[in-house]
């Protein structure tokens, strides 16, 4: 297959160069909500958004925003987003792809003088990560009208408040509700990123259909047994805290395998009291659970806990399980996936359809309008990282497919 060699694609693959410069630390990519370089990177996407005939604006919530308006001034809008906040030492990709990727489709769309019978608006959010403060999608929830303003008291790790560091910025927080859209004023929501997994590579396709966003839920567990000396305690007389963990990830891991989608993963242990001569008597561990349906995810909840739990009695330690961050699957809407596939196929590429495991901003609309997602294939399936890596012809086929997605789009079947 030929690729399409859009005038767009090189522009924005230099873009995503030069985003990558616009950086908390020197030598990484970082770049936290409402810090320095988000700023900066405000500045800099809003300026393309200018070279291309926009009138960017930023919301209370840091959001920018550019609209190219449809046939008739003030239709109902599509959509294009995703986010410019990283994680730390980051991939220049992961979000940053999507907003640029939406400029790109519009300034193709004036490039060809081409109308279509609804607005296109661009968003770059400016928290999706979660990565400062203990919320995350702040800047989509915030226009999906979701944003909860409890969460203006969370603090990041030097104690500076949501409310305070969104004040320093310049925006004002008691405002972040106006920027709620209403029903009918968006017909959808698109978003293309980074798979941040193999399949696609597998699968030797550029692209990916997402079905659905994981149901996740996470967990924070602590065991107790007792410390003692490691040379003197008898192995029969041990209430080791540790070995009763490692034996618990084990289970994890096992529940996780049972059926095709589900992951467990245990990310963080803290062993105390930490010495080399010492057994473990407590032990602190993460535990992040997912499946592609909340039927699922119900399920795998249930029976880990029951393996973790038999463990913690037939060795004689003690288990707390927390319960942290919980989100439903959101399935993306049928009509716009069909109208993604029809779009890949016109480029000669098979329409492979596939769950996304990790969450993102198109979660947050999926109760305010139709919302879909295109995954884009990433080398070794790496994301959170600086070794993230796409080509520019699969990058090519991304915007040629997602160019023939809004000029054949029909609002009235995203209506039924």
């Amino acid at each position: 297959m030929t690729r399409p060699n859009l005038p767009a694609t090189t522009r924005m693959m230099e873009r995503l160069d030069a985003l990558a410069l616009v950086t908390d630390e020197p030598g990484k990519i970082t770049r936290l909500y409402l810090s320095d370089a988000h700023r900066r990177a405000i500045d800099l996407v809003s300026g393309w958004f200018r070279e291309a005939g926009l009138a960017p604006a930023v919301d209370a919530a840091g959001n920018i925003h550019a609209r190219f308006e449809g046939r008739e001034p003030g239709l109902p809008a599509l959509i294009i987003a995703s986010h410019i906040d990283t994680v730390r030492d980051a991939g220049r990709y992961d979000g940053n792809l999507g907003v640029l990727a939406g400029l790109a489709v519009v300034e193709e769309l004036a490039r060809l003088n081409e109308r279509l019978p609804f607005a296109v608006e661009v968003i770059a959010f400016g928290d999706e990560e979660g990565v400062r403060f203990p919320q995350t999608l702040t800047g989509s929830r915030a226009v999906a009208g979701r944003f909860d303003l409890s969460a203006l008291d969370g603090r990041d790790r030097d104690g500076v408040s949501m409310r305070e560091a969104l004040t320093a910025f310049g925006l004002d927080p008691q405002a972040i509700a106006s920027v709620a859209r209403k029903p009918g004023t968006v017909i959808g929501y698109l978003e293309l990123h980074i798979e941040q997994g193999p399949v696609l590579e597998a699968a030797d396709e550029p692209l990916g259909i997402v079905t659905s966003i994981a149901s996740i839920q996470r967990f924070t567990a602590t065991v107790t047994g007792e410390a003692g000396h490691a040379g003197t305690v008898p192995m029969p007389y041990r209430k080791d805290a540790l070995a009763a963990v490692a034996e618990m990830v084990l289970a994890v891991e096992r529940e996780a395998r049972i059926a095709p989608g589900l992951v467990g993963t245990v990310g963080r242990i803290e062993a105390s009291p930490g010495a080399i001569n010492v057994i473990p008597g407590s032990v602190t561990f993460t535990l992040d659970l997912r499946a592609p349906d909340d039927a699922a995810r119900h399920a795998l909840v249930a029976r880990v806990r029951a393996a973790v739990e038999e463990i913690a009695g037939r060795r004689g330690v003690t288990l707390a399980l927390e319960a942290g961050y919980e989100e439903q699957a959101t399935p993306c809407h049928p009509a716009i996936q069909e109208a993604l596939a029809k779009a890949i196929e016109s480029l000669g590429h098979k329409p492979l359809r596939l769950l996304s495991g990790a969450g993102h901003d198109a979660m947050a609309f999926e109760a305010l309008c139709p919302m879909g997602m295109l995954f884009l294939r990433c080398k070794g399936g790496i994301s959170h990282n600086p070794l993230e890596s796409i080509t520019e012809s699969d990058a090519d086929v991304a915007l040629a497919a997602m160019l023939a997605f809004v000029r054949t789009l029909d609002p009235a079947a995203l209506a039924s």
